[in-house]
């Protein structure tokens, strides 16, 4: 039977209650979020993750030779080397806030479509690389119409320790949310197609599990309190007769 808890924040906008999914063959925690988004903490790797859009960052190409570690040595071999080879080639340097999309090789990983994005050289990354990252994900899931969202930071698979894995997961969340607030808001005042993002994964390796958690049950916290105090008024202001 699944087990709940309550968060103490009586000033949320919605209920902070998840669900720990004790049974499954994956463990996952689910966590419900503004606006109908249920954000979940799932112990797998963007290989075999189905989903429509998987999303992961990558760090500034190093000519003297990138890292592929465990799940991103993984995700570059089962598509036979693309991913090496787009960022040897030149294709994909990951700049700060570069993007490449493309559709996964045929029987290779489960994602339907792949979102690269760049967070810049290792020397520079930051919490705020990462929120940035967490902008453009969500911007770019609901340009695509993607209704369900995985997200891998893969940066200790890259060799990076810079940022703790739960900071980093949940600066994601958190401006990912935000930015979903703003997508939402277009939508209420007829700027953009009315779409929703049903659900997004925080994919997590089974050594970062528990802080990932404790750390984005927080973030979405905050992110609750951030709506309460955000203005409602429309964007466009009315026309004077």
């Amino acid at each position: 039977m699944p087990i709940f808890r309550l968060a103490p924040l009586a000033a949320c906008l919605f209920s902070s209650l998840f669900t720990l999914n004790v049974f499954a063959d994956t463990p996952q925690t689910s966590f419900p979020s503004p606006h109908g988004v249920t954000v979940t903490v799932k112990q797998i790797g963007p290989v075999t993750q189905t989903t429509d859009l998987q999303i992961i960052t990558l760090l500034k190409h190093n000519p003297q030779g990138d890292q592929y570690i465990e799940a991103m040595q993984d995700f570059n071999d089962k598509q036979g080397g693309l991913l090496q080879a787009l960022r040897e080639r030149g294709d994909f340097i990951g700049e700060l806030g570069e993007t490449f999309l493309y559709t996964p090789p045929g029987q290779s990983i489960t994602p339907r479509q792949v979102l690269l994005i760049g967070v810049g050289d290792e020397k520079s990354l930051s919490l705020e690389s990462l929120r940035l990252a967490g902008r453009i994900a969500i911007r770019e899931a609901v340009r695509l119409n993607a209704h369900h969202v995985s997200f891998a930071p893969t940066l200790r698979d890259q060799g990076s320790s810079v940022i703790e894995v739960g900071a980093g997961d949940a600066a994601v969340v958190e401006e990912g949310l935000l930015a979903y607030d703003t997508e939402k808001r277009l939508q209420a005042q007829g700027l953009a197609p009315a779409f929703d993002i049903q659900e997004w994964v925080i994919e997590a390796g089974p050594k970062y599990y528990q802080s990932v958690n404790t750390q984005i049950d927080r973030a979405i916290q905050q992110v609750s309190l951030t709506l309460q105090k955000k203005g409602t008024e429309p964007y466009v202001a009315a026309s004077k007769k």
